[in-house]
């Protein structure tokens, strides 16, 4: 892999319409962040999560991944008991929660409208991702969460998303050292339909800690 960029800035410009958004939404929430939502998480961690995008009020307000609406309550949670968060999770970048050898980011790092990014938004910010994986030098496990994490990280890879298409609980692996894993995301919608359920989502998470701690 090589990256083209690093990290985007408050301002980054590569997206218009996302931009229009990020503006349109700091007129209604003007104490929100608004802004690309950075990785959060130590470079050195084995475990690597990638969302979606931020959430319109969730992380586009908070500035933390998956921090602010409903789905960041399984996910942390459940992070919580396996040991990669200690903490309690309260839906605030201040609840003094922490994450333990695991990192979160998202493939697109501006909220977009209807939580639908387009592919080409999807590839702008994409070498954005290839920086996040490429640092991570101790990295075992990526988990994506949904169809367009799974894509993007595939892509990262260069691996073909034909011959590699989403499931929930599969395993990939990318490298010789790297492996990932799907599971559907975790947001309100998946759970409330019985898409997701705590058991189902416990079960990856735990999967995931088996192979980092066998």
């Amino acid at each position: 892999m090589h990256s083209v960029s690093l990290t985007p800035s408050n301002d980054c410009s590569l997206c218009p319409r996302l931009v229009d958004y990020r503006h349109r939404n700091k007129i209604e929430f003007p104490d929100g962040w608004n802004a690309p939502v950075p990785v959060w998480g130590s470079v050195d961690s084995e475990f690597l999560i990638v969302g979606l995008a931020p959430g319109v009020k969730g992380a586009n307000l908070t500035g933390r991944p998956f921090t602010g609406d409903f789905a960041g309550t399984l996910l942390y949670e459940t992070l919580i008991k396996y040991g990669f968060a200690k903490g309690q999770y309260r839906a605030d970048p201040n609840d003094g929660l922490t994450l333990q050898n695991c990192r979160i980011v998202n493939a697109v790092r501006c909220v977009p409208p209807a939580n639908k990014p387009t592919s080409e938004e999807e590839k702008k910010c994409r070498s954005f991702l290839k920086y996040t994986i490429e640092q991570m030098t101790n990295l075992k496990v990526i988990l994506s969460l949904g169809v367009i994490a799974h894509k993007n990280v595939l892509t990262c890879f260069d691996l073909p998303i034909s011959k590699n298409k989403f499931k929930h609980g599969q395993r990939i692996d990318l490298s010789h050292t790297v492996t990932l894993v799907d599971s559907y995301h975790v947001s309100r919608y998946n759970t409330n339909t019985g898409v997701l359920t705590t058991p189902m989502f416990e079960n990856v998470i735990n999967s995931i800690k088996n192979t980092i701690n066998p």
